[in-house]
């Protein structure tokens, strides 16, 4: 009878402590998930940004977000939900023919359903002014906060750091 119980005990612990395994094992897929689709999210931003589909990037935002801009450190304006931003973005991205981000390296801290990063990235644009056909290369680093609602992210806070400009004319 002693046997069966000890046995049975060891079974018992042995299930527990592949149930608790399983469980870890689950959290660190559901942090790894969570990275690679915050990484899809700013990835997304970029490519709708270049195809100046602005109406599709707005999904990519909360409702009520909110974006601002510090250029060579100083701060700009805050864009605040989905139909400002919009009108901002639409606004800008008309003033080139080409829009070219190039994204880079990127952390992540993850709380639950929300998240803050950092991410980095070179905008390339090139337009005309004056009669000239101008490429304007810029550096920026992101600083974003972001939901998750409805099983997918968003970003819900943007600050666009500008931190370095350059601008060429481009011969023919």
């Amino acid at each position: 009878m002693k046997k069966i119980v000890l046995a049975l005990a060891l079974v018992i612990l042995c299930l527990s402590v592949n149930a608790q395994k399983m469980n870890n094992d689950n959290k660190k897929i559901t942090v790894i998930e969570d990275r690679i689709a915050i990484k899809n999210l700013v990835d997304t931003f970029s490519v709708l940004a270049d195809v100046k589909d602005v109406k599709t990037q707005l999904l990519l935002f909360t409702e009520n977000a909110e974006v601002s801009s510090v250029t060579n450190g100083k701060p700009g304006g805050t864009l605040t939900g989905r139909k400002q931003i919009g009108e901002a973005f639409a606004g800008f991205l008309n003033l080139f023919d080409v829009v070219y981000h190039i994204n880079g390296q990127q952390t992540v801290t993850l709380n639950g359903n929300k998240a803050s990063g950092i991410s980095y990235c070179q905008v390339v644009l090139i337009g005309t002014e004056n009669n000239k056909k101008m490429k304007t290369t810029m550096g920026v680093i992101y600083h974003d906060d972001y939901v998750k609602e409805n099983g997918h992210w968003l970003i819900n806070k943007r600050q666009s750091n500008f931190t370095w400009t350059e601008k060429t004319e481009m011969k023919p």
